[in-house]
Order: structure tokens, then C-alpha cells, then sequence
């Protein structure tokens, strides 16, 4: 991963706005329906050479495809893996709807849906990855960019969404996973692209109703398990060119049920990958710059701080955004900091996005501003 001893360098999450023609494409479908619409492949090879424009210009340095075609940041995987033909049902009940029960019926949205495992977890095929990686590279020609990601999902976050049907055990489950996954992740290293593994479920499990009377050390153990599938997933990838992304749900809901990140940081240092991403500028985890603190940073590994927030429409004050990676880079050394949005835009396809797509620009932008004064302090 590109790192820079001159100045705070800059990226975000994955997920960018998508244009309305490729919301009509991907929202509300499986992914395996998406390409045999008339036109999709161009729309979306489209958007992702726009996407990757607009970054640049914007100023971020460490760029992604924006997940143009991917109907969710995990859903996506129906056409990549075998197994997920099951009826449709939302992911595990959360504690918090039991704290909240006025919030999530009368204001929250209904909890999205994903279709069952109800067989075997295989790999499909190289073609799926393939293409994605091309249609990336192709956006890349001819624009300046510092470095390029791409993300995939883990194996714990299919836990957290899919509900499992066919195997014995939650362990079975995730291992299988892991197996049929790793086939993606080494396709994106050997094109040259950073790995992102999105694993919001490493800290979103602690809400899940089965936890809500066990003890932390319960759920460390879980978080232990997964994080070992990761690095059987990952094998011998090179650390410097992974980095795991972890955060507690990009959803603007009460979040009283999030395990802090000082009950789960020192497991996740675990996972072979030189770049840890946690979420850092919204409401509930702003304070958690100090975990770093009390749990140092291993040598060798990059921060990426989440210094915008994604589920509202203010535009972070520049000064804000400095001072924000400022903290961090005080703790952690301004040479392992690297600034990003808490999530992605565009986590799951939807016409009504909780952050409007222009405000979402401006956002990038500011993150680019605050980068620079934040160098200029440091």
C-alpha cells in the first residue's frame, strides 16, 4: 500500500454514487441479473471511467471502481460463489430493535434481504472477478491516480447477512466461505490492486440477538474465529498489499449496541494485512482515536482513519477534517495515517441514497482539503 512520508494521503470505503442509469440496472436485483439487461456492460464500464475521474479530481489518491455494478458491497457474491439459491430473508435479528422498537418501525428502513445458503459454498469461476478488474483497469488508462483498490467481502460478513441453511455449524459456514473466496482475493493482488476486505460484521456481530446475553468474551472469540478464516482466506498474499476495512453499520440509527473498538481492537491487529480502516468521525466512535493509545499500532501496519462521515448530509468544515487526522497521526505517527470516508456512499444500490450524490462529492472533497491542512500541521 502507498504510503508518504511528505503529506496525509487520501482514499475512502468503496462504494461511491452510482448515476441514475445504473441504479436501474443493479437496485432491488440479484447480481446474476444485472449483465443480461440490454446495455449494462457499457453503462457500467461507463460509469466506472466517470467514477474514477471524479476521484481524481476531487483528490483523492488511493482510488476504487465506486462498486458501479455490484448491487451491494456483499450481495454481489450470488454470482460468484454457489449456494445462495435460498428464499429470501433478512439478516440476523439485532439486539438494538429491542432497545428501539418506536425508531425502527416508525423511521428506520426495513431490514434488507438476502437469499438463504442452501448449499454448497463454491467458486463459480475467474470470469466474474475478471471482468470487474478489466473494466477497472480500463477506467484507470490515461489518469493520474497515487493507487488503485478494489474491495471483496470477508467471510464473517456472510455470516453476518446470509442466513445458513445447509451447514451444521456457524464455523462450517464461514470456513467455506473463506475457501471459495480466496480465489477472489488473489486475482485482485496479482492484477496489481490493493485488497480491501469489507468486514463490518467483525464489529456489527456483537448486535446480533444471539449475543445480547453472552459475555464480550464470547463474541471475542468469535471475532478470533473470523479473523482466522480471513487469513486462511488471504494465504500468503503480501500484507502491504491488503488492508481490512471495519465498521459498525452505515446507518444513521442509535448505535448503543456497538462493541467498542477497544473490546476488539487487538484481535483484529491479528489479521495479515498491514492496513487496518476503522470508522472514526461519526458520532459514536469519533472518541476512539484514543484506543490506539492503549493498544499501540504493530509496526509495519497503516491506519486508515475514517474522518467523514457517510450517513448524513453535512459537509465536514476542513479544519475539522485536519483536526481529526491530526489526532491520529499524534498517537500512531503521521507516516502510518492515511485519511478516508467511515464507509461507502453507495454500500447498497438505491435510488434514495441516505447521502445525496453531490453532497457525497463535496464530502471527498473536503477530505481532500483537510488532508492537505492536516500536512501542513504536522
Amino acid at each position: 500500500m502507498k504510503r508518504s512520508t511528505e503529506r496525509i494521503l487520501t482514499t475512502h470505503a468503496g462504494s461511491l454514487p452510482r448515476p441514475a442509469q445504473v441504479l436501474d440496472l443493479v437496485e432491488g436485483r440479484d447480481q446474476r441479473e444485472v449483465l443480461s439487461r440490454s446495455g449494462a456492460a457499457e453503462l457500467i464500464e461507463q460509469a466506472v471511467k466517470a467514477a474514477v475521474e471524479q476521484q481524481v479530481a476531487a483528490g483523492i489518491d488511493v482510488v476504487s471502481d465506486g462498486e458501479m455494478g455490484r448491487v451491494g458491497f456483499s450481495a454481489y457474491i450470488t454470482e460468484r460463489l454457489t449456494g445462495f439459491d435460498g428464499d429470501l430473508r433478512p439478516m440476523s435479528a439485532q439486539v438494538e430493535r429491542t432497545l428501539f422498537p418506536e425508531f425502527y418501525a416508525e423511521i428506520a428502513p426495513p431490514p434488507l434481504q438476502f437469499p438463504t445458503c442452501n448449499g454448497p459454498i463454491t467458486w463459480r469461476g475467474p470470469e466474474w472477478i475478471e471482468r470487474d478488474i478489466s473494466r477497472f483497469k480500463a477506467g484507470l488508462r490515461d489518469v493520474a491516480f497515487g493507487e488503485a483498490f478494489m474491495p471483496a467481502v470477508s467471510p464473517g460478513q456472510v455470516w453476518l447477512n446470509f442466513q445458513n441453511d445447509h451447514y451444521a455449524s456457524d464455523e462450517e459456514f464461514v470456513f467455506a466461505a473463506a475457501e471459495a473466496l480466496s480465489n477472489e482475493y488473489r486475482a485482485i493482488v496479482d492484477a496489481g490492486l490493493v485488497l480491501q476486505l469489507d468486514d463490518p460484521g467483525l464489529a456489527m456481530g456483537w448486535n446480533r440477538l444471539e449475543f445480547a446475553d453472552r459475555s464480550i468474551q464470547d463474541y471475542r472469540r468469535v471475532v478470533a474465529q473470523h479473523v482466522d478464516a480471513i487469513n486462511i482466506a488471504i494465504g500468503d498474499l503480501p500484507r502491504d498489499r491488503v488492508r481490512l476495512h471495519v465498521c459498525w453499520g452505515n446507518g444513521e440509527w442509535p448505535h448503543v449496541r456497538d462493541v467498542p473498538l477497544a473490546e476488539i481492537v487487538d484481535v483484529l491487529f491479528d489479521v495479515n494485512a498491514d492496513g487496518l480502516y476503522v470508522e472514526g468521525a461519526n458520532p459514536r466512535h469519533g472518541h476512539e482515536w484514543r484506543v490506539f493509545e492503549d493498544h499501540r499500532l504493530p509496526d509495519g501496519k497503516l491506519l486508515v482513519a475514517g474522518v467523514i462521515d457517510t450517513v448524513t448530509n453535512f459537509v465536514e468544515h476542513p479544519d475539522l477534517v485536519a483536526e481529526r487526522i491530526v489526532r491520529y497521526a499524534q498517537v500512531v505517527g503521521r507516516e502510518n495515517v492515511m485519511a478516508g470516508t467511515d464507509c461507502g456512499f453507495g454500500t447498497i444500490a438505491r435510488s434514495r441514497p441516505r447521502v445525496h450524490p453531490s453532497v457525497a462529492w463535496a464530502k471527498l472533497q473536503t477530505l481532500a482539503e483537510g488532508a492537505r491542512r492536516a500536512s501542513d500541521i504536522l
